[in-house]
């Protein structure tokens, strides 16, 4: 699954140059703690090109009682016969830019945070899909490297693949199962991070 990330002005000021129109995305902003319910900016297509936009990071609908908790993730595994998502991966797609994530680790009774990132330093892009202002992760089975911490992680586009994502004649779920992982680096974090207020970039800095 994924839970936290984080994304740079760095990482927003090269993905807003992806796109012909940007809706209220401030690219001046770091985010070194995104968290679900929090808004933060999102790639979408539109027939005149792709633009980037400020959405609610997880899936929240009316028919969904008030303890039901908004679905943040999707499985890829499945995700065309879900009935909150089959036609979200068809029709909705979304890219997430991100410049790392958050996965912890259970040890006994603990859990213990890890920040992953591009082995290359290069920025990374969720495969995602969007509803009403809303968007959710989609994630996949972990590398055998990654699952050291924990067996899920997000699918991860290559910059290269994001148009081939958002073209809805490519089907989503056979196109993302091609996409191969790319290498991450990862290294244990403080628990700040767990605090969704905390927002600064010793989170991401490595506990020696």
């Amino acid at each position: 699954m994924c839970g936290r990330y984080a994304v740079k002005k760095s990482t927003l000021i090269k993905t807003n140059a992806l796109v012909k129109k940007n809706i209220n995305v401030d690219l001046d902003q770091d985010n070194f703690n995104c968290f679900p319910g929090g808004k933060y900016p999102v790639l979408k297509s539109a027939t005149n090109g792709k633009y980037m936009e400020m959405n609610i990071w997880g899936l929240k609908y009316s028919w969904m009682s008030k303890e039901f908790r908004s679905l943040h993730n999707a499985r890829l595994e499945g995700i065309e016969k879900k009935i909150s998502f089959k036609k979200l991966v068809i029709n909705s797609r979304a890219v997430i830019p991100c410049s790392g994530y958050y996965e912890w680790k259970k040890i006994e009774n603990k859990k213990i945070p890890f920040f992953f990132s591009n082995i290359s330093e290069q920025d990374i892009f969720f495969a995602g899909i969007h509803d009403n202002g809303q968007f959710c992760i989609i994630t996949r089975d972990a590398t055998k490297e990654n699952s050291e911490i924990h067996h899920r992680q997000p699918v991860i586009l290559p910059k290269s693949q994001i148009n081939n994502y958002f073209n809805l004649n490519n089907n989503a779920v056979e196109f993302l199962n091609g996409i191969k992982p790319p290498e991450l680096k990862f290294h244990e974090v403080s628990t700040e991070v767990n605090n969704p207020a905390k927002n600064d970039a010793l989170l991401i800095n490595p506990i020696n």
